[in-house]
Formats: C-alpha cells, sequence, structure tokens
C-alpha cells in the first residue's frame, strides 16, 4: 500500500512553491510509504507518492509514466490489485509490453487500453490516478467497497486530492475548518461519517465504487465563455469553473439479483469465494501475517491461509491481542458471552501455527487515543482504535502484510441487529439510535442550527431509498436488504476507516479477503432464510465452512473486537477529560456543556454512543479526543 496525493491546476507549474507544497504533501504521508517517494510536476500537474513496497519491490516506482505517440501518462497508485495475472496476460494479448510484474503497471496499462472502463476488469482494493498530460485530464477512481481512501477538494480553480485529510490541509487555501454540518457529523454521526464528507468544510471522499475525471480543458472553455463577465468573487467564480470540469459516476453497487442456487449449491458457491480470495491475497514479496481472535471470520481465513502454506512447506505466522488482567476484569455480556484468550489457543494448536500474542494495558490505550486521531484526521472509535493503532505497531515487527477478517458480519448478517426482529424493525441507525443523548453535551444554540432529528433522518432515508430491491421481495426480505445496504455505507466505512489508518500509521499493508466484491454480490442476493441457517448468526458462513475449523469455534457464539474490561482504563480517560473541563481555554467548551460533560465523568449507566462498541468509558475517551483534535488541527470553527 502507498499514499499518493495530487495537484491539478492551469499553470501549476508556475507556482512558486510548487515543489515545497508537494513535499509537505508527500512528507504528511510517509508512514504510508517509508520506503520510496516521488514527485513529479507537469505544466498543470503535480502528483506526490509515497511507497510501502509489497510486490516486485526493485520495480513499481511512483509516479508510473509511459510515453508514446504523442500520448503521455502518469499514475499514482494505492492498492493491490488480487487479479494481475490475468489481467497481464488479458493487455499483452492486445499488444502491451511490460518492464515488471507489479500491479501498478498493469493498472496503468488496462487504463490506457480501457479507459474509464478499466475498474470494471479489476479485483482488488485501491484508490488511484492517472493524468492525461496530452489531454489535460486526471482519471480517479476508488475500489468498490472502499477499502482504500480517497478524499479531494475543489479550490481556487483546481483539484486537490490526496489519501489522507492531513495531506490536503498541506496545500494553501485548504482550512482546517468545520461549518455546523462537520459539527453535526462530529456529534451525531461520529465516529461515521455521512458517505463522501470529510468532515472538515469543502473537503470530499470518492465513495466506494465510484470513479471520476477532471478536466482542465472543460475548465478553460467555461474560463473563456466569461472572461468578458464581471469578477465580483473571484474565488467563487474560479472554484465554479473547476466544479463544471469534474464529474463522477458510480461503475458499480450491490444490486438484487435472483438467487437460483439451492442451500447446497450456495454453501459450495460460498467456500469456493472465500478461498479464492485468500488465497490471492496471501501473494506478497515481503513476510505475510493473518490476525487470529478465536472468532470465526478470522479463524477461517488463518485455517484457509495455513493450509496453503502447509502445502508450500511453509508456517503460517498469526497475530492476537488481549488486555493486561482481562482473565481478572472481563464481563461477559449478551453481546460479548465469552473472552477470546481460550479460542485462540484452540485454533493456535489446531492451526500449527505460530502464534504472536500481544497484550495492551491500560496506559498504552489512553497515551493512543492522541496518535489515533492523528491517523484519522479525526475523532474515531477511541480505545477500539487506538488498541488497533498499537497491535499494528508489534505486528509490523514481524510483518509487512495482514490478512483480517473485517466485513464478514455486513455481508453474512452477523450483527445482532439483522437477527433481533425488534431491533431490526426499529426506525435509524441501530447502532446509533442516541440522538437525544448526543444532543444533551452540545449547546442549546448550536443543537436548534443543527437540528440533529432531521439532520440523522435524511441521510436514514437516503440509504433506505438507495436499497435496490427485486420487485415482488417480500417485507422480511426487503427489510433485510436495506439492512445490509444501510451497514455497508455506514457501520462497514468506519470500521474500514480504521483498518486502514491505524495499520497504515504503522507502515502495515492489511488485506481484508471477505471484501471481495464477488462475495458481497452474490451474498446480497442469497435469501435470508440461507442466511440465517439453523438460526445462528452467520449460519450459512458456518455451514459453508464445515470441515475447516474445530467445531468449538466454528459453532462459537459472536463475539466482538475485543475491547479492554479493566476499571482502570474509565478511571484513566475519566482524568483525561477531567482536565479539559478545568481547563477554561479547551476548544470543547467552546460547542458543549461543561455540567453535562461533568455529569458523564459520574455516570453510573453504560449509555450507548455508538452501539455495543462505545458505551460511558468510550463516550468519556470521544470527548477527550475532540478535544485534542480541535487543538492539534487548530479547527477553526464557521457557525
Amino acid at each position: 500500500m502507498c499514499g499518493i496525493a495530487g495537484i491539478i491546476k492551469p499553470q501549476i507549474d508556475k507556482v512558486s512553491n510548487i515543489q515545497n507544497i508537494c513535499s509537505a504533501m508527500r512528507v504528511s504521508l510517509r508512514h504510508r510509504g517509508p520506503d520510496e517517494h516521488g514527485i513529479a510536476i507537469y505544466e498543470h500537474a503535480a502528483l506526490v507518492h509515497a511507497r510501502l513496497s509489497v510486490v516486485d519491490i526493485q520495480n513499481g516506482k511512483q509516479p508510473m509514466v509511459w510515453n508514446g505517440d504523442n500520448e503521455e501518462y502518469a499514475l499514482v497508485y494505492n492498492g493491490e490489485l488480487y487479479n494481475t495475472k490475468e489481467l497481464r496476460a488479458d493487455l499483452i494479448s492486445k499488444g502491451h509490453t511490460f518492464k515488471s510484474y507489479s500491479d501498478t503497471e498493469v493498472v496503468l496499462h488496462a487504463y490506457m487500453e480501457y479507459k474509464e472502463k478499466c475498474v470494471e476488469y479489476f479485483n482488488g482494493i485501491f484508490a488511484f490516478a492517472v493524468w492525461e498530460n496530452h489531454k489535460k485530464r486526471l482519471f480517479v477512481a476508488r475500489d468498490r467497497i472502499g477499502v482504500k481512501p480517497f478524499f479531494y477538494t475543489i479550490i481556487d480553480g483546481g483539484f486537490i486530492f490526496a489519501s489522507e485529510i492531513k495531506a490536503l490541509l498541506q496545500y494553501p487555501g485548504v482550512k482546517p475548518r468545520i461549518d455546523i454540518n462537520g459539527l453535526a457529523e462530529i456529534m451525531f454521526i461520529g465516529p461515521g461519517r455521512t458517505p463522501g464528507q470529510g468532515v472538515f468544510k469543502n473537503i470530499g471522499e470518492l465513495l466506494p465504487g465510484e470513479r471520476a475525471y477532471f478536466d482542465l480543458t472543460s475548465v478553460e472553455k467555461y474560463m473563456v465563455k466569461d472572461m468578458n463577465k464581471e469578477d465580483t468573487n473571484g474565488e467563487c467564480l474560479k472554484a465554479s469553473y473547476a466544479v463544471k470540469g469534474f464529474y463522477k459516476d458510480k461503475y458499480w453497487s450491490l444490486v438484487d439479483r435472483e438467487h437460483k442456487d439451492n442451500f447446497a449449491q450456495t454453501c459450495e458457491k460460498i467456500r469456493g469465494l472465500v478461498i479464492d480470495s485468500v488465497s490471492r491475497q496471501l501473494i506478497s514479496d515481503v513476510p505475510v501475517c493473518t490476525f487470529l481472535s478465536g472468532g470465526l471470520d478470522s479463524s477461517i481465513i488463518s485455517s484457509i491461509a495455513a493450509r496453503i502454506y502447509r502445502k508450500q512447506g511453509r508456517i503460517l505466522n498469526t497475530v492476537s491481542v488481549d488486555y493486561v488482567d482481562n482473565d481478572i476484569n472481563f464481563k461477559a455480556s449478551k453481546f460479548q458471552p465469552n473472552s477470546d484468550a481460550s479460542y485462540i489457543n484452540i485454533m493456535a494448536r489446531y492451526l500449527k501455527c505460530k502464534n504472536y500474542y500481544v497484550k495492551l494495558d491500560t496506559e498504552e490505550l489512553v497515551e493512543a487515543l492522541y496518535n489515533a486521531v492523528d491517523a484519522r484526521d479525526i475523532p474515531g472509535m477511541v480505545d477500539v482504535d487506538s488498541s488497533l493503532l498499537v497491535f499494528c505497531k508489534e505486528i509490523k515487527k514481524i510483518a509487512t502484510v495482514g490478512l483480517s477478517g473485517e466485513c464478514a458480519d455486513e455481508i453474512f448478517g452477523g450483527y445482532p441487529w439483522y437477527r433481533d426482529k425488534e431491533i431490526r424493525e426499529k426506525y435509524g441507525f441501530p447502532w446509533a439510535r442516541s440522538t437525544e443523548y448526543r444532543a444533551s453535551f452540545l449547546n442549546d444554540d448550536l443543537c436548534r442550527k443543527i437540528n440533529p432529528y432531521e439532520y440523522v433522518d435524511e441521510r436514514y432515508r437516503k440509504t433506505l431509498e438507495e436499497t435496490n430491491v427485486l420487485d415482488g421481495c417480500s417485507k422480511e426480505e426487503r427489510r433485510m436488504k436495506e439492512m445490509i445496504n444501510l451497514n455497508f455505507k455506514w457501520f462497514m466505512q468506519t470500521l474500514l476507516d480504521r483498518k486502514d489508518r491505524m495499520s497504515m500509521y504503522n507502515s502495515l499493508e492489511v488485506r481484508v479477503p471477505f471484501c471481495d466484491y464477488r462475495i458481497a454480490e452474490y451474498m446480497y442476493s442469497v435469501p435470508w432464510e440461507y442466511k440465517n441457517y439453523k438460526g445462528v448468526e452467520k449460519g450459512l458462513l458456518r455451514e459453508a465452512m464445515r470441515g475447516l475449523l474445530p467445531n468449538e469455534v466454528l459453532w462459537r457464539k459472536k463475539s466482538p473486537y475485543p475491547k479492554t474490561h479493566n476499571p482502570s482504563y474509565r478511571n484513566a480517560v475519566s482524568k483525561e477529560l477531567l482536565k479539559v473541563i478545568e481547563d477554561n481555554t479547551s476548544p470543547l467548551l467552546e460547542i458543549c456543556k461543561k455540567e453535562e460533560l461533568l455529569k458523564l465523568l459520574d455516570a453510573q449507566n453504560e449509555t450507548p454512543w455508538y452501539g455495543q462498541l462505545m458505551t460511558t468509558p468510550q463516550t468519556i475517551a470521544y470527548f477527550v479526543q475532540i478535544n485534542y483534535w480541535m487543538k492539534k488541527y487548530k479547527v477553526e470553527l464557521e457557525f
């Protein structure tokens, strides 16, 4: 994986400090690509790349440029293709020649051959940009599921893009500013984000499965057409020209189709797709490991990987995480009925793998709360983020690539809100039905400006309207499709954001085999009756994987990402928030009520902020992160 950035603007090569701006963007992304870097500056474009070498280490340098026949293409690319071999063969048959076996070169030639349709041939995780110098046109795209990030802004008559927001902020004129909508995102959507929104004003994100062109020729046509008009606001006029040169579309989305396979055929199909996905994602020229929690999803991936390695005469490395004194402090609940430790041991013995065990303590988790904000550029999932951040730092000592079990719950129906009819039928995002609770912390004037109920409701309704369902679908099946779409576009994106930022902050590439678009496409149309086999969460997946896992793991009740149960964590984050409250210069106090924050410190109940992942201790930590973010990023409030 890598970090990419770029600036497309008329006569950018005449900007006196363009090299310094590009260097600052590169430095801000160096954690994503510590191995190599490159900058290419053209008359109207500047491309920036920071490389983490994974495949074809000697080659694959970027920006990658191709010249010939009065054409010039330059590519910056972040991602991995898992069908490189097939694509290369296809392109060779069409007359293309290659100097390396890197997927970067395949992406470049695929664009040259197929233009915007190239993404329809890709199986992988990616975000990339191709500058066509001869046409003064930029093409950008993001993978179907949204595993790799792509942020952008249109400013000063140009288009600026980057893998992370921090790189955009290096460009003069891009300010760390939030308006009332940005505040609504932090207080009523966070730690999630509205799809396509970057929280900061005028910063957007290419959606999963989107591609776009920014065409300077179109921009210039509009400028010439209007050049004699009185310009009362030059910046706004330039921005409007730039917007006219930017057009995008969706090349992929979840579509409901008639499911013709019977249950046995469905199991066979799923088993084949998952095994194929894992095998493709093990390809690497650097050390690979798998995450192993002892839960169903990570155990499936680890088992398949271990079998493949065994055939090659290799031993798989697996990595597991737990917390100091968790055996003493763990409290079973409806959502987390047992701890992971015993199941990790069962799987490690079963796989005959080399298991690395990382134990985290409270001090590490609290310290990492701040670095987690640096990684995300906004407040996040607090200890769920910080624990992964520290975990990935330890993983990096033994591997450069890791395979993780994210997204099986969204695709196969593993969450409680899929299966509990009462939760499922309630109106609103099932993981964030706390609008009234959240509003209680916000200053009354700001709350009135936002109208939080309408803000959240509008986004919920829009997502339901976008759900693709076959005509004649039953009421229950329609609701299940709506739930999948809600999870796919919202909850899953929050988890993928987390995985990308926390891992790449440590220069670790994490791949997610369950996010193979073929699995998502197929499973979307599978009836709920199959998915809910035996009335067990992810029953279909369990049945499809028979023989790959010990029965006690195969049928283990779902348990979420492990969290600390140590009371010292709440005590520690409470002390951090109290410092914030007692400091009258704290920016948090500009938006939140001090008395409500003090009440939070004394709260005895575990009120959900973001489903079971964030209750009172995490809410305390979230406000600590908001304050740190506002100070560190010098956030400007515009409301």
